[in-house]
């Protein structure tokens, strides 16, 4: 596993990848998520995501095109796909997304699924509101969910914000 330490108008991201493609993002600036024995410093392996994630902050890229390889259950890989075809600038409630896998009951799963997210900002999961419309469960933190869908135009831009 490679991995890199990447700057973002989020903070310090931690990013990691195989051969398989990327694995891991990493956001949280209070647990700096060390990298794990038998990682090595990333090459060039990384420059790909870290080249999109810079056109993403600035407001040039709406997709990203790489290949991911987030490890979990088949569940949680199926919301995870759910959550790369919620469009730029768009939200979804986590009873949408239940609909959308054809879990309508596992609403719950869902938002455990979400938050179990490894991928936060590429898989989209600040894309997920609650059923009434509010910011609700993100593991980078409110205020940053709060910025990336400033950045999409899915939230008003707020005075004093970071992107």
């Amino acid at each position: 596993m490679f991995h890199r330490y990447h700057e973002s108008p989020l903070g310090r991201l931690l990013l990691a990848g195989d051969d398989a493609g990327l694995c891991l993002l990493h956001m949280d600036q209070d647990d700096p998520h060390p990298p794990v024995g038998g990682w090595q410093p990333a090459g060039a392996q990384l420059d790909e995501v870290c080249r999109q994630l810079d056109e993403y902050f600035a407001g040039r890229r709406q997709r990203f095109e790489l290949r991911l390889a987030a490890r979990g259950t088949p569940f949680q890989r199926a919301v995870w796909d759910a959550l790369v075809a919620i469009p730029f600038g768009s939200t979804c409630s986590y009873a949408e997304l239940a609909r959308r896998i054809d879990r309508p009951k596992a609403i719950r799963a869902v938002g455990a699924a979400n938050g179990a997210n490894p991928i936060a900002v590429i898989v989209p999961c600040h894309r997920v509101i609650g059923s009434d419309g509010s910011l609700t469960g993100f593991a980078g933190g409110l205020s940053r969910k709060a910025l990336l869908l400033q950045l999409e135009g899915a939230l008003p831009m707020q005075q004093g914000s970071l992107l």
